[in-house]
């Protein structure tokens, strides 16, 4: 059975005629997301509107493509009659799977040069991931400069400020961290990969492999018995 998550609801609402998309995890969040939707977050709830400014042609279009995105992947979409459809558009890698790559290589290393090495794509000078989001900042900085609002001098200097000290904090240690284990060349204690082999110097061959058995822990005792309780 489908979790509460994998539902999701797409309509106008009946007392503002705004359209609102409501329901589903974080995964269709991002759908949402990337078809147009912008995220409102209350206090009891995180639901998502059409950017304003819109006409009902740009809105119907939008609603149309995020109910056959989701439904593409699984989600269940209750929607208006309008926004209803059939298309099930391909389904492509986004640029952050390349980072969930680089986190899932990381769960599976055994080594500490395994982990050094998935580290790098994040940390590389030029072209690491991180430098990339810097390059992203300071571009989105560079646009609200030329911008003509009161406020966009300030959001201006408030990206590069992201950029110049939390940003380059967390390159910066991120970077010390992947060379203090470039230098270490161990293999994890905890993630030894298992051969299934057994030594030469195995007496008993009907071992299955070398592996030390785990360690075994003690029962836990059964909680005391109230006073009231015994007869």
């Amino acid at each position: 059975m489908p979790t509460i998550d994998r539902f999701l609801e797409i309509r106008r609402d009946p007392h503002s005629g705004e359209l609102l998309a409501r329901g589903g995890d974080p995964g269709a969040h991002s759908v949402l997301q990337r078809v147009g939707f912008v995220s409102v977050a209350r206090l009891h709830e995180t639901y998502h509107r059409v950017p304003t400014g819109l006409s009902d042609r740009d809105e119907k279009r939008l609603a149309t493509g995020a109910v056959a995105r989701l439904r593409a992947r699984g989600y269940h979409v209750d929607c208006d009659a309008d926004f209803d459809t059939d298309a099930r558009p391909a389904i492509y890698p986004t640029l952050g799977s390349s980072v969930a790559h680089l986190a899932e290589r990381i769960r599976e290393a055994t080594t500490t040069d395994e982990v050094a090495e998935a580290l790098t794509g994040l940390t590389a000078a030029h072209d690491g991931i991180l430098a990339m989001v810097a390059d992203v900042l300071a571009a989105t900085a560079d646009f609200y400069d030329g911008l003509d609002e009161p406020a966009d001098p300030y959001i201006a200097r408030r990206l590069r400020h992201l950029t110049d000290e939390h940003l380059r904090t967390i390159r910066t240690d991120l970077a010390d961290t992947r060379n203090a284990l470039a230098d270490r060349h161990t293999a994890h204690p905890g993630r030894s990969a298992c051969a299934e082999e057994v030594l030469s110097t195995e007496r008993e061959r009907s071992a299955v492999c070398a592996c030390p058995p785990p360690p075994r822990t003690a029962p836990v005792p059964p909680p005391p018995v109230a006073a009231g309780l015994r007869r």
